[in-house]
């Protein structure tokens, strides 16, 4: 049996840096092209959480974040005791839920579909239709969706009128502005979100399909049982970044849109937060909110990656 000297502990931490360097230097231009990524969620997403401080203090401009004196969760106290937070709150959670609901499923469906055209000309054509949208800014498609469906000179409502109908408030009554919020952010997008599911069926086997095909398998059948199958990781990793999203109700589209006749229901944590804090100042309350926001969408997303990994998928980790 060959003698193996004993290697004290420093000389392991030597031997695993030498190691962990090697592989650094031999995949260098890896690191290289992760290096701007790196370098932009430093700055703009971890340094940031520093100035979070200031949930906890009484912020004042003059004595900085460090200078402010501590209060504890006084505001946090105050938030939940204002019932304004508390419909904004729920304002967040209905339409997150109903994009969530509807919203998700459709850019996967159009990628079964664009993956079932045989014809590449038609087929690009209306990838590059679906995906314009997304590149269009809500400050533009604001103005196009005010001059479509405004009540007085709305295409829409103009189209609605020469029919005998009742001119419908998209943009001004409460009862249709969620829903237009949340159908007109689904036509933006899904589009581009379909391009993650195309990639994944890129990646099917066409083996599986000749075989299902022998097999005398219809079309619908050759979906169900392999196209589906193949890309399940892919769709619930996709599901579990969204749920960990679900805090997020679209700060941009409604911002835009929105204004005091529709805070009742569309009036969202977001648009909460830049009114008091930016409008009247009160920078430690509107930090609470967003830390409040922040909290609920990380245990959300270790929860709905608890519940894939216990049903035997992969998970985001």
């Amino acid at each position: 049996m060959a003698y193996v000297p004993a290697t004290t502990n420093g000389t392991k931490r030597q031997v695993g840096s030498r190691a962990l360097w090697k592989r650094i230097v031999s995949n260098r231009y890896m690191y290289l092209m992760l290096l701007p990524a790196v370098v932009y969620y430093g700055i703009f997403h971890y340094y940031p959480m520093y100035g979070a401080l200031i949930a906890f203090k009484q912020f004042s401009i003059t004595k900085g974040i460090l200078g402010s004196p501590w209060v504890g969760f006084q505001h946090f106290e105050a938030l939940f005791a204002l019932d304004k937070f508390w419909q904004v709150f729920w304002n967040t959670i209905v339409i997150s839920l109903y994009r969530l609901t509807f919203g998700f499923p459709l850019p996967l469906f159009v990628a079964v579909l664009m993956n079932e055209v045989r014809k590449i000309a038609f087929k690009r054509t209306v990838q590059t239709v679906i995906y314009l949208p997304h590149f269009i800014s809500w400050v533009i498609l604001g103005g196009l969706m005010i001059n479509l469906l405004s009540v007085d000179s709305g295409v829409v409502n103009n189209a609605i009128r020469s029919f005998g109908g009742e001119p419908v408030g998209f943009l001004t009554d409460d009862t249709y502005f969620r829903s237009t919020l949340v159908w007109s952010m689904i036509w933006k997008e899904f589009g581009w979100n379909t391009i993650i599911y195309m990639a994944a069926l890129a990646g099917v086997n066409p083996q599986l399909y000749e075989a299902a095909l022998m097999d005398g398998a219809n079309r619908w059948q050759r979906i169900w049982h392999i196209t589906l199958p193949c890309i399940r990781s892919t769709i619930v990793i996709l599901l579990i970044l969204r749920i960990g999203h679900l805090m997020e109700a679209g700060f941009e589209q409604i911002f835009v849109l929105y204004h005091p006749g529709v805070y009742q229901s569309s009036d969202i944590i977001d648009t909460y937060v830049y009114r008091i804090g930016l409008t009247e100042g009160r920078f430690s309350l509107a930090a609470a909110v967003g830390l409040f926001k922040s909290a609920i969408n990380f245990v959300l997303l270790v929860v709905a990656n608890r519940l894939a990994r216990m049903m035997g998928e992969q998970g985001i980790y």
